[in-house]
């Protein structure tokens, strides 16, 4: 024990010594955005995403899960995992999107960080999107617990809605722009009129002229500022408003407008007793553009990401990008490999950094880095300010380019560029290939010695044992039950009321499972677990729980209906399941969390 500490130790002095963060390190704060500064904001992250070498996220959902089997555990297959993170992403929300585009100059970090509050809103009240979802209580209370203003994301925070989404605006509305239309008039016009008509056209030509000269080459300031007083601004778009004193004059205006041009519209401006003030006129190009930005509203940042095709950090890639890619993409495929293939065509490189953190060995001959998560915990204290309305995004950048400059020294042969990190470490989602990260608010785990792949044909799910059983209780019962158990096993809980044992020796699992199953046994201590409504079930079962409509929120519950579900659980399916897992020995489920 004294040496995997020492050699823990110097492990962290190694990391630590890589990048040495100055006392006068720069203070970065992270910038606030809401509906009320988006669009200035809007320009300035996208200078800073196309002169970035990556590009940090962090997401801040309402919830991921609604009880602890729900999440995605240690022993589950890509498939499942998935499955779960899809269940996530289509039930729950997001309240905030941080962004970090970051630039690496050998040891230097420069970071620009971000973080949009969202709140999805149906603009143009045709049921896009959804006004309903789910939050997680403990989710809310730790967010309220942070200084989260609930207030504020709920009236001032930016909506958006995905590409798919809006094509699907674009049929119903026909990519039209709702505008006012003339009543053809048959009565003869009189003087007043035919001098008011003369007046708009003249100002109607005037206007034009102002913008279509705006749109040159820079000018005089002052020149500037006066054209300004002419074209007109309503936001950032030009545009006219002829005032009228009665229905007539509306009309007047409408037949000039039909007659004038057709590449403007006209828009009513209503007084508060619903009489019309004014008449708008407006670039009919540029509405339909203001009006389709302010449709997508905070997927313009995520088309800015897609557009830049930098590589993407996050903390935990399969659930954030279900999120990412319901939200903002399409509605999910069915299958990790349809997943794959479609986010693929949008960010090109994603680096998971629980994979990172897993898979890499700075020296040679230690298979995990104890030192990153220690960093987590003793990161600068100009990082910290970001944590309550910045997710923690600065870490994850920080983190991020300590990791990338070890690799870098650790491959003599490279010598600048990322493609050591792209070909190596980018979009992994085969959690066979790494296992996954634990979350947790205090630490981050990374991998041990202990870790070792398992076939999942060698695991066995057992329920039915009275609650407060821990681990070490179910494996002193399950060693006397059963001559399976007198080869090497292990047993872990995935919740209070069910427990997962994986076997060493091929082909226990099947025999316990039979004679569970069976209850024809000469074996007293498996008699007496029957008696007691023990239940044991293979791989497949928990499958098919995973794959039906309705989950229970205990396991065991759920594993029930799979077993009585003869049209979703094949007969004798054991051994059906080629995967392998990575089961952690030394994982123990903390109850206080359930």
């Amino acid at each position: 024990m004294m040496h995997n500490r020492l050699f823990c130790t110097q492990a962290s002095t190694q990391l630590e010594n890589t990048i040495k963060i100055s006392n006068n390190t720069q203070k970065w704060l992270i910038k606030q955005v809401k509906k009320s500064n988006f669009n200035e904001v809007l320009k300035e992250i996208k200078s800073h995403i196309s002169n970035s070498d990556f590009i940090a996220i962090s997401l801040q959902k309402t919830g991921t899960y609604s009880s602890p089997w729900q999440r995605v555990l240690p022993f589950d297959t890509p498939e499942i995992a998935y499955l779960k993170a899809k269940r996530s992403a289509e039930k729950f929300q997001l309240f905030q999107f941080a962004v970090c585009p970051f630039t690496l100059k050998g040891s230097k970090l420069t970071a620009y960080p971000y973080n949009f509050l969202l709140f999805p809103r149906d603009e143009l009240k045709i049921g896009m999107p959804s006004y309903s979802f789910a939050c997680q209580t403990s989710y809310l209370t730790s967010m309220a617990r942070l200084g989260f203003d609930f207030n504020s994301c709920i009236y001032d925070g930016i909506s958006y809605i995905s590409r798919a989404q809006e094509s699907t605006m674009k049929h119903l509305t026909g990519n039209a722009v709702l505008r006012a239309r003339a009543v053809q008039s048959s009565s003869t016009l009189s003087v007043a009129d035919s001098v008011f008509i003369q007046r708009v056209k003249s100002r109607l030509k005037t206007w034009r002229t102002a913008c279509k000269d705006s749109k040159g080459p820079n000018e005089d300031p002052l020149m500037k500022a006066l054209r300004k007083v002419v074209i007109g601004e309503h936001g950032s778009r030009p545009c006219l408003d002829v005032d009228v004193c009665s229905e007539r004059q509306v009309q007047l205006v409408l037949e000039v407008l039909n007659e004038f041009s057709d590449d403007t519209v006209p828009l009513l401006i209503p007084t508060k007793r619903g009489s019309t003030q004014s008449v708008r006129v407006k670039e009919l190009e540029d509405l339909e553009e203001e009006q389709s930005k302010n449709v997508r509203g905070f997927r313009e940042v995520i088309d800015l990401i897609s557009a830049s095709q930098k590589p993407v950090v996050a903390r935990s890639s399969l659930e954030d990008f279900t999120f990412i890619h319901s939200k903002f993409l399409s509605p999910l495929p069915p299958s990790i490999d349809e997943f794959k293939s479609s986010l693929s065509s949008y960010f090109p490189y994603i680096i998971d950094m629980g994979h990172l953190m897993k898979e890499f060995n700075p020296s040679g001959i230690m298979s995990n880095v104890p030192a990153a998560s220690s960093f987590l915990r003793r990161a600068p204290d100009e990082m910290n300010d970001g944590k309550t309305h910045g997710h923690n995004i600065l870490q994850i950048s920080h983190l991020f380019a300590k990791l990338y400059s070890i690799m870098k020294r650790s491959q003599h042969h490279v010598s600048e560029g990322k493609s050591l990190v792209l070909e190596n470490f980018a979009n992994i989602f085969d959690l066979r290939s790494s296992p996954p990260l634990e979350h947790s608010d205090d630490d981050v785990r990374l991998s041990s010695n202990s870790m070792r792949k398992l076939s999942c044909d060698d695991m066995a799910f057992v329920w039915g044992f009275r609650n407060g059983l821990s681990a070490g209780d179910l494996k002193r019962l399950l060693s006397k039950s059963h001559e399976a158990f007198s080869d090497e096993f292990d047993v872990q809980l995935v919740d209070k009321s069910c427990a997962v044992v994986a076997f060493r020796k091929p082909g226990y699992a099947g025999a316990f499972i039979t004679a569970m199953g069976s209850g024809e046994t000469c074996n007293e201590g498996l008699k007496e677990l029957i008696s007691e409504g023990w239940r044991a079930a293979s791989y497949e079962t928990y499958k098919c729980a995973c794959n039906m409509v309705k989950w229970d929120p205990d396991l065991a519950d759920s594993l029930d209906c799979a077993v009585m579900s003869t049209d979703n659980f094949p007969v004798e399916s054991h051994g059906r399941s080629p995967y392998e897992i990575w089961w952690d020995d030394d994982t123990v489920l903390n109850l206080d969390d359930i």
